[in-house]
């Protein structure tokens, strides 16, 4: 029997979930990238979540995105290469397993096979809550070894984040992301330079809601 009542507690205490969250970032350490651990999947499912609330949606439709939001990279496991899709694929299995309904499961794996910005598009609620927590989290704890901060424009960016806040404001029908960037490591160009198409997607996603995609840097809003 199906389980509609399927939740975000149960798919963060998955042991086969947590397999593929570790291994995937094990590959992805190896191959140069910044974390992609449960540090990430978290804030993402945090910010995820946290999105939807501040815009009305229901509990159920929360939960949904907090999901998606935690397993949204799974697919690296295989290969980065196209690995919204295979993470949809591997999700799709799982929660199928777990006993999750078609329609909660269709929803999630939509939101997975829509987050990667050179195939993305905002389809739902959910995947567009995913791509703008998966694309705003920049932090210095992503980067993984300071030796290549000077030569990876990767590392140099997310480590220059000191700070970053995701704020909804409703009333003037907008999102905004804070920065505050240490400009002697990096300076700004180099955060568009390797963020503009996922800034562009974000925009996209706050579009779908009917709200502005903002950024601030620095106290100057740049978008």
């Amino acid at each position: 029997m199906k389980n509609a009542n399927l939740t975000f507690a149960d798919i963060k205490n998955s042991e086969e979930i947590n397999t593929y969250i570790k291994q995937a970032d094990a590959s992805l350490e190896v191959l140069g990238y910044t974390e992609h651990s449960f540090a990430h999947a978290t804030k993402c499912a945090e910010k995820a979540g946290m999105l939807l609330k501040g815009l009305g949606y229901g509990e159920h439709e929360i939960e949904l995105a907090k999901i998606a939001a935690y397993m949204h990279d799974i697919g690296n496991v295989i290969n980065r290469g196209d690995h919204a899709q295979s993470g949809a694929v591997m999700a799709f299995r799982i929660l199928d397993k777990m006993g999750m309904n078609p329609q909660d499961t269709a929803a999630i794996i939509t939101a997975i096979g829509n987050h990667d910005e050179k195939t993305a598009v905002p389809v739902n609620a959910i995947a567009a809550a995913v791509i703008l927590a998966d694309k705003t989290d920049v932090r210095r704890s992503r980067v993984r070894c300071r030796k290549t901060i000077p030569t990876d424009i990767h590392d140099r960016v997310n480590y220059a984040v000191e700070k970053v806040e995701l704020k909804l404001n409703n009333e003037k029908k907008n999102l905004t992301v804070y920065l505050t960037v240490d400009t002697q490591i990096s300076p700004v160009m180099d955060y568009f330079e390797i963020f503009l198409d996922r800034m562009l997607l974000c925009r996209k996603a706050a579009n779908f809601f009917g709200i502005k995609f903002k950024i601030n840097i620095n106290g100057g809003d740049l978008l």
